[in-house]
């Protein structure tokens, strides 16, 4: 495959088809997990990693999967990548764990990597189903971290948790499910304006 045919693969999770603002799916650890950037950043690697592990499982197994069973041994596959970077992070990174809480364990339900499953590693190669894993990822992430950063910056005054100004009123409603709904309707609005 060429490497213009394997950038557009990779780009299409930016842009084109973004799990977040373009297909408008994973909403709901988006909301719940975008009030920092450390926990945006903690899900985004989460999963980056299931997408991908279940990716490169999937197309591996994809001429052995029988068309009956397809979804329940999606749901297996992801599930066991769910378990790892679950215990994982409980091991390696427990206050980011804990801040996620059950949004980790409802990643095997996260209808972005069962449809990256379906509609993409089930009908080709390893490597391509690694580069739209990425693309898919990094673009999940990289959505996460602005809405995070937006809602972190304008709702607490703070990055990464240090403080960024004294004397700062913060907007509220940023921290609240609304303010969520608010920047990705707002980012929705900059990336229509920026493909056209």
């Amino acid at each position: 495959m060429s490497l213009k045919k394997l950038s557009s693969e990779f780009t299409k999770g930016l842009i084109k088809e973004n799990p977040v603002l373009g297909l408008m799916l994973g909403l709901c650890s988006v909301l719940a997990v975008s009030t920092e950037v450390k926990n945006a950043i903690g899900m985004g690697c989460a999963m980056t990693f299931v997408i991908l592990g279940s990716n490169i499982l999937v197309s591996l197994l994809r001429k052995t999967i029988p068309q009956k069973v397809r979804i329940p041994v999606f749901l297996i596959v992801i599930g066991s990548f769910t378990t790892i970077v679950d215990l994982v992070m409980n091991a390696y990174a427990p206050a980011i764990h804990k801040n996620l809480g059950i949004f980790i364990p409802l990643i095997v339900v996260n209808c972005i990597i069962i449809a990256r499953a379906e509609a993409f590693a089930v009908k080709n190669t390893v490597l391509n189903s690694i580069i739209d894993a990425l693309g898919m990822g990094f673009g999940y992430t990289l959505v996460l971290f602005v809405i995070a950063t937006i809602r972190e910056i304008s709702g607490n005054g703070t990055f990464l948790g240090v403080k960024l100004f004294t004397g700062f009123n913060p907007v509220l409603v940023m921290m609240l499910p609304p303010g969520a709904f608010i920047t990705i309707g707002l980012l929705m609005a900059v990336l229509r304006v920026f493909k056209k």
